[in-house]
């Protein structure tokens, strides 16, 4: 059976064929158009799966989407009927919305792919997520934790996922959402919703946690795990354009500005912001950001409490000694660190793409294993589902635009030279194979450095990635040397270290050894790097161990601030060129700065 999911009009879009129960190529969007966290129909990603499947669209036997339009549609007519008369923009502009693009999803399908539109399924917003962690888990069964901003009606579900079929025993609703009430932060601190909550994250460590009380002011926690919103202190339920009302401003006082620059006293003045100000000046701003830092802890902290005390409510429910956790909040790497340690299951999946990118293979998924009763035969372990370039369309497009290159015919010989650059200090691109299912840089589509320097941290910041100094770098670790370094579990067990997705400490006797990827409150997000599944990769790190005694290499993604990862040769070369990255590896031709 031939299946294509397809997730959009939200964020994220995305598509993933599956074929006889095995995803034979998965990919988001952005990685085509450009557009970062494009939320439009995904033509090209569709294009490119089906390539990949060697398929015509006619082949396929169901498309499905990975939510009730209908369903949704209940819930924004509902709710926004509460804002008429008093805000009629927002019912005006809300039902256009829904009536235009939300509600027709069949009729689009069929009209843009030319299909029958009887072959067009639906999935519900929270069953695809759940089917996406577990059906693609190792386990017969599991406890299953979807948690986002919200879906049709749902925004947390606990259920159980027993052989091929999922239920769900407990649910919350919106507006009650613990995404749209970290999404309001991320909004109060100077960022965008559903692109800056791993900002907020990445703040939260500069900061101290003074005002978890306040933050608990805005939500009631119940003994079952479930959670009420005080909605006086918010206004996404009845705004377009607002999070938050005038009430949460005067809890926690000014919005930061999304034009500020972020430092703290304790981190000083980054020599690249320009000139320092005068201490009068300095010392004000300095408190300024430190009040925003103490801000993102707080919100960090009652998540992460959210989300145990969640995660325990589900082992009481289920009685599962494993967990699939799924949504958007599961790609907060710190909060699912949490949850492995306090909450009492011994077995933790979580795909990398767990947000609603990751609902389109888990809709397919649904209809494949629930609907039509077939057995399971997957286990997704690495995230390598994008895609990739021959050696003969590299060299093309380097001869095409006149590139000068280095070609390697030995793979030794490569990783030999690349290994000794990155010794010395130099920063590589790394483009090999097919590009990572999700938002994180696996190592096919990297940026590399040594964690050993602590001024890589400045010089990935300010001259590659152009972002935020308090931004945060992974390593990408061997995995049966990741013990040694990280308070991590060895094993092939240990899926969610394989697609960083856990926040965890950098051990105390090891943190002057990788300062450049221990973040300023000694924790680290690292990559388990598995022989099996990324040889050259591992290869390279281990040739690096082999000279430095550090099986280890920073890894951040290979993009720039406001871009989406690179797919092609050509998006690798044009980053390459536009920052100061010293050596572009594409496959097997290496090009010089």
């Amino acid at each position: 059976m031939k299946i294509l999911g397809l997730s959009f009009y939200y964020h994220d879009s995305a598509a993933a064929l599956l074929v006889d129960g095995l995803p034979i190529a998965m990919a988001e969007e952005e990685r085509f158009s450009g557009k970062k966290h494009d939320s439009g129909f995904p033509a090209h990603a569709i294009k490119f799966v089906l390539q990949e499947g060697k398929i015509n669209i006619k082949d396929l036997d169901y498309i499905v989407f990975y939510e009730k339009p209908f369903l949704k549609f209940e819930r924004i007519l509902k709710t926004n009927l509460l804002t008429f008369p008093r805000a009629p923009g927002v019912f005006v502009e809300s039902m256009k919305h829904s009536f235009l693009d939300t509600l027709w999803i069949r009729l689009l399908i069929s009209k843009e792919l030319d299909v029958d539109a009887d072959n067009i399924l639906f999935s519900e917003h929270h069953l695809s997520h759940a089917a996406s962690a577990f059906f693609c888990s190792p386990y017969k069964k599991a406890a299953i934790l979807t948690v986002d901003g919200v879906g049709e009606w749902a925004v947390t579900t606990i259920g159980i996922g027993d052989g091929n079929k999922i239920k769900i025993i407990k649910e919350i609703n919106f507006p009650h959402s613990l995404g749209l009430l970290y999404s309001a932060f991320t909004t109060f601190l100077g960022f965008e919703v559903n692109e800056g909550e791993y900002k907020v994250m990445g703040m939260a460590s500069y900061g101290k946690p003074k005002y978890v009380n306040k933050v608990k002011e805005l939500i009631t926690f119940f003994k079952d795990g479930s959670y009420e919103l005080d909605l006086s202190y918010f206004s996404f339920h009845k705004s377009l354009s607002n999070t938050y009302s005038g009430k949460f401003v005067r809890l926690f006082g000014k919005p930061r500005s999304s034009e500020s620059k972020f430092f703290t006293r304790e981190t000083g003045w980054p020599h690249y912001f320009g000139e320092k100000p005068k201490n009068g000046e300095y010392n004000t701003l300095a408190l300024e950001q430190e009040h925003y830092a103490d801000i993102a802890a707080s919100i960090q902290v009652v998540l992460e409490e959210a989300l145990v005390h969640l995660a325990k409510e589900t082992y009481d429910v289920t009685g599962c000694e494993n967990l699939c956790i799924a949504g958007g909040v599961g790609l907060n790497s710190a909060a699912n660190w949490k949850i492995k340690k306090h909450a009492p299951f011994k077995n933790i999946f979580i795909q990398p793409a767990a947000g609603d990118a990751g609902a389109a293979l888990g809709a397919a998924l649904l209809i494949e294993h629930q609907v039509f009763d077939t057995p399971r035969n997957y286990v997704m372990n690495h995230a390598y589902y994008g895609a990739e370039y021959s050696n003969r369309e590299i060299k093309k497009f380097l001869d095409e635009k006149n590139i000068q290159y280095r070609y390697f015919e030995d793979e030794d010989k490569l990783i030999d030279v690349i290994s000794q650059n990155l010794v010395m200090g130099k920063v590589v691109g790394w483009f090999h194979g097919k590009f990572e299912w999700g938002p994180r840089s696996l190592g096919n589509r990297s940026i590399l450095a040594d964690p050993r320097r602590a001024d890589m941290k400045d010089i990935i910041n300010t001259k590659i990635k152009f972002r935020e100094p308090y931004r945060p770098f992974a390593p990408s670790v061997l995995a049966d040397k990741a013990h040694a370094f990280f308070d991590l579990p060895n094993g092939q067990t240990n899926f969610p270290a394989r697609f960083m997705l856990y926040v965890t400490n950098v051990r105390n006797n090891k943190k002057e050894l990788i300062p450049a990827i221990t973040h300023v409150d000694g924790t680290a997000r690292p990559q388990m790097v598995f022989k099996e599944e990324s040889p050259r990769f591992y290869k390279l790190i281990e040739r690096f161990y082999n000279t430095t005694d550090i099986p280890m290499l920073l890894n951040t993604s290979f993009n720039l601030k406001g871009e989406p990862i690179v797919n092609t040769p050509n998006d690798a070369y044009s980053t390459f060129v536009r920052s100061d990255i010293d050596i572009l590896v594409l496959n097997d031709f290496v090009i010089f700065k």
